[in-house]
Order: C-alpha cells, then structure tokens, then sequence
C-alpha cells in the first residue's frame, strides 16, 4: 500500500506522518531530520506490513518550500513504529489511540508548534519503552 505522508527513522525505528496537503509533513520531517532522524521518505511512503520506504523514483528526496526539492542522505527502510496525525485540535492529555489500517500508536500533533519535533522524538522514546509516560497518549 502507499501512502501520502512522510516518514523519517531514528534507531530503525520509524514515524509515519500523515496529514492532509500543507499540514506540514514535509517541514515537521525536516525537524525531525535536525534532531538526528533519518530520512525514509517525504510525499509517498510504501508500506508493506510495517516495513516503510519510498516509491524508487522519490527515494533520498525532501521538499522544502521556498528551496525546492533537495536530494538527501536517506535509510532504504525502516519498521514503522509510530504515526503522527497533523491537523485538528490536540488534547492536553489525550487518550490512547491506534491507527485504524496499520494498527500502531498514533498522536495527534500540531506541526506549527515549535516543540512538534521534540513531540514526535517523545512519543517515540515512549512507544519503544525508553521513557515512560504516566497519564496521556501511550497510558493504558
């Protein structure tokens, strides 16, 4: 299956990002990519059970508005571990939730946020075990 979003990996680990067109994918994947994540894919992400990569033709591309498309170093594939929903509101200590066709963790972020990639690398460590989280998102 494909599909529209981006996706970036730390540790082999990997963040689906998914949200509808100028959400911010692309540019919450650049934060991401600035605090040591890798890049798997940005616009169309290839996934077959939780395995993630780009289609071959997109592969090691990122777009940046206002610099255009740029080629970077990037991970052929990763295992999806978490999905990051942008757009709509987010709650202040949300309940867990699962994304309904991969069936992983999933939190809602508002990419504009200027801590959305500290967020993501949160909700990440939290999903692998590396930290805890004791009321919220992961906290059955």
């Amino acid at each position: 299956m494909h599909m529209h979003g981006s996706c970036a990996a730390r540790a082999g680990a990997g963040v689906l990002i998914v949200g509808p067109p100028g959400s911010g994918k692309s540019d919450l994947l650049l934060r991401l990519l600035d605090r040591g994540f890798r890049l798997v894919a940005d616009d169309r992400v290839g996934i077959d059970g939780l395995a993630a990569a780009a289609p071959p033709a997109l592969s090691g591309l990122l777009e940046v508005r206002g610099l255009g498309i740029m080629r970077l170093p990037y991970l052929p594939s990763c295992t999806l571990a978490l999905v990051a929903a942008l757009g709509g509101s987010t709650e202040r200590l949300p309940s867990p939730e699962r994304h309904p066709d991969l069936d992983l963790p999933l939190i809602r972020i508002d990419a504009a946020c200027p801590s959305a990639a500290q967020r993501v690398e949160l909700a990440l460590d939290a999903v692998l075990g590396r930290i805890e989280n004791t009321v919220g998102a992961f906290r059955a």
